[in-house]
């Protein structure tokens, strides 16, 4: 697929649609931190064949920054490429509405998210150490290992 077809799949979620929490839930298992940040950010959505597959939510957080807090696909469409553009989606978003810098996080055991947000131009920052366990009640499991601490990953826009 091409960007300018790819582009056309991705749009801002409209105010009287739900959210897609099913995916949303999917990079972060809190149905109550979801709420707190989609009702502050804009949240966007992939769509191939009327079918929402991917999803990402964009906040602004402080001047001059906005956080990509949330991006997930459907597993059944994992591992084809729509996770890098919906982060692409993204930079570009923060870049056209002026913003200098995105930051992202995610848990220290996310090595293919790493992997993926440093392709896409992200350098990690700092760790937040014992943030899941912080403000997560349930301990959080991925490629088996507990998730502990939370990578902060940065980049300019400028």
């Amino acid at each position: 697929f091409d960007n300018k077809e790819v582009k056309n799949m991705i749009r801002q979620l409209r105010r009287e649609e739900a959210l897609p929490m099913e995916l949303l839930l999917l990079a972060d298992p809190s149905d109550r931190f979801i709420r707190a940040y989609t009702s502050r950010g804009t949240c966007y959505v992939l769509e191939k064949e009327g079918k929402v597959i991917g999803v990402y939510v964009l906040l602004p957080t402080r001047p001059d920054t906005m956080e990509l807090v949330n991006v997930a696909v459907d597993e059944t469409s994992h591992g084809q490429g729509w996770g890098k553009q919906l982060v692409l989606h993204a930079i570009q978003e923060a870049k056209q509405q002026g913003y200098r810098t995105l930051e992202i996080g995610t848990g220290n055991s996310g090595v293919n998210q790493l992997a993926l947000y440093q392709k896409c131009g992200f350098r990690m920052v700092s760790i937040d150490r014992d943030f899941f366990l912080r403000h997560y009640e349930e301990p959080i499991f991925e490629n088996g290992m507990q998730v502990v601490d939370m990578v902060r990953l940065e980049m300019d826009l400028v």
